[in-house]
């Protein structure tokens, strides 16, 4: 299981309130777009812009700041509760699975190695995934989660672009 508490302003001053199941719509609950920290206990959350745009993930831990790209922008939140102590994802060379195949159980860099930037599909069998364009986690992100196979990274413009 897994809570959050998002918090009005930085470093948990000003209003808070208490999650533990999804909400993807903050307006409903009136917290819109007003969120600047938060504190995680238990499972990992993602925070989105809007309902799903852009996205931070939070995982066990407490953040007085949210950042200025995401403060005051979170509009929806999404517990991660897959089983997250044995992940293993596929990644393909090719869409639709076809081509060189690298089984992934772990944090991994790509960059530099023969599999930077040539993955074009995946399937995750355990696990919740945060693929990156860049290893520094900036560019292009996806969260790749258990049984949400992607044939075709072109769907998500994401086709040649994996390197962590």
């Amino acid at each position: 299981t897994g809570k959050i508490i998002i918090y009005e302003h930085v470093s948990f001053q000003g209003l808070s309130k208490e999650f533990t199941t999804d909400t993807p719509n903050l307006t409903a609950v009136g917290w819109n777009d007003v969120v600047s920290s938060v504190k995680v206990i238990g499972q990992p959350w993602v925070a989105y812009e809007h309902v799903k745009g852009q996205f931070l993930v939070f995982e066990e831990g407490e953040y007085d700041s949210i950042g200025k790209d995401m403060n005051d922008k979170i509009s929806s939140l999404q517990l991660i509760t897959e089983d997250l102590h044995n992940p293993q994802i596929t990644l393909y060379q090719h869409v639709d699975y076809r081509g060189r195949d690298r089984i992934i159980r772990e944090a991994t860099r790509l960059a530099g190695g023969e599999d930077n930037d040539v993955v074009s599909s995946h399937k995750v069998q355990r696990g919740a995934w945060l693929l990156c364009e860049h290893t520094d986690g900036c560019g292009l992100r996806h969260l790749a989660r258990e049984h949400e196979d992607i044939p075709n990274y072109k769907e998500i413009d994401f086709n040649d672009k994996l390197s962590f």
